[in-house]
């Protein structure tokens, strides 16, 4: 039997919704694209559309692929229907791939070992705390106002009659 606290920390991963995407086998080292991950985390959306579009790196292309990617499943999900501007970046991370060995032929009959490194960037959304409220206030307001009854002491008020002129 889980204990009280367990149970309160599934129960508060289980309400928090998020949406990922995820990159395999870029072609660059992880810990090249871990600079470029740790810079948009914790982010909103259009602030790390911007430093990523004014980085010097290059694995910043392959980061901002996967964010535009997460940003289109959070948009076309039939059960959230988010906007992308109202996201946040949650996590941000990049984890080695499988890395390709590959010899050079150096002097005197020897080698050296190359090592073409890869990596999985996977980027994480959720809604922002700001959007998060404003859905919160939208579900709690009445969908629309019903009129009040009329009784059966009230009259109905009849239009006056028109006047024709002779």
């Amino acid at each position: 039997m889980a204990s009280p606290v367990t149970q309160a920390r599934s129960a508060a991963v289980e309400t928090k919704q998020t949406v990922r995407a995820q990159a395999k086998w870029v072609h660059s080292s992880a810990r090249k694209a871990r600079l470029v991950t740790d810079l948009i985390r914790g982010r909103s959306v259009p602030e790390a559309r911007t430093v990523l579009a004014f980085s010097q790196r290059a694995v910043a292309r392959d980061v901002e692929k996967v964010l535009r990617s997460a940003i289109a499943n959070a948009e076309s999900r039939p059960d959230l229907h988010w906007n992308g501007d109202d996201l946040v970046i949650v996590a941000a991370h990049a984890d080695e791939g499988p890395t390709l060995k590959r010899w050079r032929a150096r002097a005197r009959g020897r080698v050296a070992r190359i090592r073409k490194r890869t990596c999985h960037i996977t980027v994480e959304l959720a809604q922002s705390p700001v959007a998060l409220a404003a859905a919160a206030e939208e579900a709690a307001r009445p969908k629309r106002q019903r009129a009040p009854k009329a009784t059966a002491t009230e009259e109905p008020v009849e239009p006056p009659a028109e006047e024709t002129e002779e």
